[in-house]
């Protein structure tokens, strides 16, 4: 049985994402893993004499008493409960709930590690703009660091939307991961998948290049059920975001390097911006080299 972790602050997003989850796991007999972070620095306050006090009004200087920490555990169970029963009423699922006090997105990663997650489906609201920038967020931090698959979810999804998938790559390299993906995110929705390659003023290439390096990957790996598309934008990402619009695309596949430190922010990742501002779920792998 393959697992998938849906981590859960108990936001409507959050719900979005468990409801597209046990979607998955109805039709693909998955096991879910609903994951609530309590993060402790969240409940301190630091006071104009520099001194830190709990959101409880408890001293924090010592560490958390332990009272507070039963008192969050326990609103966090109640919470878990009714958030499952509003989401997954009388599902048969097989649902494993925890809750761990530490950093969101540490947890996270750790949690998807040790109990081999096959598949991470996280909601966001998805903020874009300098905020994005500066402060980032637990979701973006996943996308980059998971070495599972993460699919993000921002409105409610019904499976049967995702009938028409837009995978997205300039099919240059690590053709071997990238067509072994296609194959797991086909099996999963049973959609049809459009690969795509936007050309871009600063990495322009001919249709008729750009069509062979798309047919050449689709015959060297034995694709099915593919088209082929080439889309001009100004920049990738928006290209990518606009193709699925016009064609009304159930979801977006894409790599990603999982790149971090200066070379992220020199690069930036196109991930990473289509997560942030599309408005259809996205799944993203990373990319593995030999």
């Amino acid at each position: 049985m393959k697992k998938i972790l849906v981590p859960t602050d108990f936001s409507a997003y959050a719900g979005f994402a468990l409801q597209l989850a046990k979607q998955l796991a109805e039709k693909n007999v998955y096991e879910i893993t609903l994951l609530h972070v309590i993060d402790l620095a969240g409940f301190i306050d630091f006071s104009a004499a520099g001194n830190s006090y709990t959101m409880l009004g408890a001293g924090a200087g010592l560490g958390f008493d332990e009272t507070m920490m039963d008192n969050l555990m326990e609103t966090a169970r109640e919470k878990m409960h009714e958030f499952t029963e509003e989401h997954m009423p009388g599902s048969d699922v097989a649902i494993c709930r925890k809750i761990e006090f530490g950093n969101a997105y540490q947890v996270i990663l750790n949690e998807s590690k040790t109990r081999n997650i096959d598949l991470i489906v996280i909601g966001s609201k998805g903020t874009g703009g300098l905020e994005e920038f500066l402060v980032g967020s637990t979701t973006e931090k996943v996308v980059r660091h998971a070495k599972c698959p993460v699919l993000t979810v921002k409105r409610p999804v019904q499976l049967k939307e995702i009938q028409e998938i837009v995978f997205a790559s300039d099919f240059k390299e690590a053709k071997e991961c990238i067509a072994s993906e296609l194959a797991t995110i086909q099996k999963t929705f049973g959609a049809k998948v459009h690969l795509l390659r936007v050309n871009t003023p600063n990495d322009f290439l001919s249709s008729r290049e750009s069509k062979k390096l798309i047919r050449d990957f689709i015959e060297e790996h034995s694709l099915e059920n593919i088209t082929i598309n080439i889309y001009d934008d100004h920049v990738e990402e928006e290209g990518i975001i606009h193709f699925a619009q016009d064609m009304e695309a159930g979801m977006i596949a894409l790599a990603t390097h999982g790149r971090s430190g200066l070379m992220h922010l020199l690069s930036g990742s196109i991930a990473e911006d289509v997560v942030s501002n599309a408005k259809r779920p996205v799944w993203t792998f990373k990319i593995k080299y030999n």
